[in-house]
């Protein structure tokens, strides 16, 4: 199917903002011959993906969940290079560590075998046999969806009106995530593990199209990966790999203004590096921020939903227990409840339910010798949910984190511990993330395939957007595949048998 691309000449294009996105199209634009040069405000390249150096410790800002290596593949794989020669990632098994307030816990696993026998001593054999059929149904819908749905541009809702839909409509996509789970698990344990990941799309799973259970199907049957470094390590070498194709980078620049000549910019002015002439632009910034410099606004029925927000704490500690894995989910016991507090009553958890990452059970250079770190997230209201004063209350929040991960974790946590960095909504939104969230927009129904804020804009033929909240969405794999979009919208879609992802079942 032919899509609306950008007319005239593109032979120069400017990317504003070196995160996934933007990397991602600087790379695809580069590899299609185009000429790139890429702004970027930080003295590094990452995006929401952020980083912080304190004491010895490599800090990770933004996301700590990374998975399906083959769509980052496709990224290098634009200019002729491959991810295996740029940046070692390790996968995680287990996947994560689920742990429940009544003491019980399961290690997920990818290898349908290894989990349905974690399931089977968990649970018993009716909800082994539930894990293999709900395995297979996220399988189906991952396939049926990614090529027609998650990774194609939409000139309007009926670029939805083909196959792909009647399949998925098949498939219950269109029903509630929950919904099609509770139909494989009974085990109410069980059903979180496959369903928190709506917190990602930043909407209760008993509100959430089932469409968005592809997230538990990357997480629990394609896997989890961590590159050696850190997560920053993924920017930095997929910058190297666009610098490497000839793509110019101005760090520590910020955009402010652009020039137009009736339907076109032909100009990106920024504080450092001045004028910088285009033929097109691709814009990653936030969508205020993006709105506010083409001088547009959305045209849209409903207005535009964020989703929640997250508090994330960074500890140093001495050494936990070598037994402790990656990733820790914490659950606490009124699960429904941290759904009704956060996103209806704008408030904290009552009843706390956490991811606790130790990046250095996978890679220990990134704490002192005999040190580990800890990044610990808790879902939080976003600003235009809640009233929180998180100037006064931000710290002894963090603390209060720090206790519950002692007593449901690491009795030994307190013992020399370090609170390194915090991050609250309130600091999101210091960085320009709307409402404070660095989850972008909800995946509503409103906001979700072709009613999401399009990459395209009305009344200017060579602005392009990408970035999580455009289509198809948030997320480390969604966002580089926003990148390579945009790309097409300014080259045209380009024959990707040669780079084609393995959607084969693994």
């Amino acid at each position: 199917m032919s899509i609306r691309t950008v007319p005239g000449r593109t032979d120069h294009v400017v990317v504003v903002g070196a995160g996934f996105a933007g990397l991602s199209a600087a790379l695809q634009l580069a590899g299609r011959g185009r000429s790139v040069t890429v702004v970027e405000r930080n003295p590094w390249p990452g995006g929401r993906a952020g980083r912080q150096d304190i004491d010895g410790y490599r800090i990770d800002t933004g996301p700590t969940v990374l998975t399906m290596p083959d769509i980052i593949d496709e990224a290098f794989a634009a200019v002729g290079e491959t991810l295996s020669e740029r940046i070692e990632l390790l996968p995680l098994d287990p996947a994560y560590r689920a742990m429940f307030n009544d003491g019980s816990a399961i290690d997920v696993h990818t290898d349908a075998d290894r989990m349905a026998a974690a399931v089977r001593d968990f649970a018993g054999r009716e909800s082994e046999e539930g894990y293999l059929r709900l395995r297979e149904w996220l399988t189906q819908l991952y396939h049926t969806e990614f090529a027609g749905f998650i990774a194609s541009n939409f000139d309007s809702p009926l670029s939805l009106l083909n196959g792909q839909l009647a399949k998925l409509t098949m498939l219950g996509g269109f029903r509630r995530w929950d919904t099609m789970v509770n139909r494989h698990i009974s085990d109410p344990r069980l059903r979180r593990v496959f369903t928190f990941q709506s917190l990602y799309a930043g909407v209760a799973p008993q509100h959430a199209l089932a469409v968005y259970a592809v997230i538990a199907y990357m997480d629990t049957v394609a896997g989890v990966f961590f590159p050696r470094g850190g997560v920053r390590a993924l920017p930095d070498a997929l910058a190297a790999a666009a610098a490497d194709a000839g793509v110019r980078f101005c760090y520590g620049s910020t955009v402010t203004a652009l020039e137009r000549t009736g339907e076109r910019i032909t100009a990106v002015h920024t504080d450092r590096d001045g004028r910088i002439a285009c033929d097109a632009v691709v814009l990653t910034t936030e969508l205020p921020q993006t709105y506010r410099l083409l001088g547009r606004s959305p045209r849209r029925l409903l207005p535009l939903r964020p989703a929640p927000s997250a508090v994330v704490v960074h500890v140093g500690s001495a050494a936990v227990p070598a037994n402790s894995v990656h990733h820790t989910i914490l659950f606490g016991g009124a699960w429904d409840q941290t759904f009704t507090d956060i996103i209806r009553d704008g408030r904290v958890m009552t009843d706390p339910s956490l991811l606790v990452t130790r990046p250095t059970a996978s890679d220990p250079m990134l704490a002192p010798a005999g040190r580990d770190l800890l990044y610990v997230l808790a879902p939080a209201p976003n600003l235009s949910r809640g009233d929180i004063d998180w100037e006064r209350t931000g710290d002894a929040y963090a603390e209060s984190l720090i206790d519950l991960v002692r007593q449901r974790l690491f009795p030994g946590l307190r013992d020399g511990a370090q609170l390194l960095h915090v991050d609250t909504p309130a600091d999101w939104a210091r960085q320009d993330m709307t409402a404070g969230t660095p989850f972008a927009l909800a995946h509503t129904f409103a906001q979700t395939g072709p009613f999401r804020p399009a990459n395209t804009v009305r009344g200017i033929a060579n602005a392009v957007l990408a970035g999580s909240s455009t289509l198809p969405g948030v997320g480390v794999p969604t966002t580089l595949i926003s990148g390579r979009l945009a790309a097409d919208r300014i080259t045209g879609a380009i024959d990707r048998s040669t780079t084609t992802l393995d959607l084969k079942a693994r």
